[in-house]
């Protein structure tokens, strides 16, 4: 059995933010595998389905980024998931625009969806996705900018990466996460 986690924030008003493309590739990733995503538990949105025999639960957290632990703790403990059959997918500011990252275990990098999964979980060794947003220009806070939408410009490029963070994940579910790390971490790669 394999827990996705898709970091981001409820409500139409974040939908197209920096910050939620996690909620993204959670969305692709039920479309992919025609998973519906309509039960509410765990306070989070999710859905399950079978893989080529696997098990797979998706999870969108509804709790807003700060507090992504307070869904995911729940959702690790009543489906009884080991730590490394969980895989999280996230945005980055230390990533540019469209990069990929796939790493088994690490710090929070000053993500607070992150934070607040090590402190729930009490453990930093899930994996996670890791999608490139870049960091802001001039003089716009961070909070400001993770909450803003991706440029015109942008869009296309991170919507490839989403698709890669997807195929990413299939290749985890369907092999090895090594296999995934392998295949996906090349730049601009996948």
């Amino acid at each position: 059995m394999k827990l996705i986690v898709g970091l981001g924030n409820p409500g139409e008003k974040y939908a197209a933010t920096r910050h939620n493309v996690g909620f993204w590739v959670i969305d692709r990733l039920a479309e992919r595998w025609q998973i519906s995503m309509n039960q509410s538990k765990w306070k989070g949105l999710t859905g399950s389905g079978r893989v080529m025999g696997e098990r797979v639960v998706l999870l969108k957290p509804m709790t807003y980024m700060n507090l992504s632990g307070e869904s995911v703790r729940p959702a690790c403990d009543w489906l009884k998931c080991d730590i490394e059959d969980v895989a999280v997918v996230c945005d980055d500011l230390d990533l540019p625009p469209g990069q990929l990252r796939l790493r088994k275990k690490g710090s929070s990098g000053g993500h607070r969806g992150l934070e607040s999964l090590i402190e729930h979980l009490g453990t930093n060794e899930f994996k996670r996705v890791r999608i490139g947003i870049g960091h802001p220009a001039g003089r716009m806070p961070v909070v400001d900018y993770v909450i803003s939408p991706f440029t015109r410009e942008e869009r296309p490029l991170i919507e490839e990466t989403v698709e890669r963070a997807a195929e990413a994940i299939h290749q985890w579910v369907v092999s090895t996460f090594d296999e995934a790390m392998n295949r996906f971490n090349r730049r601009g790669t996948g």
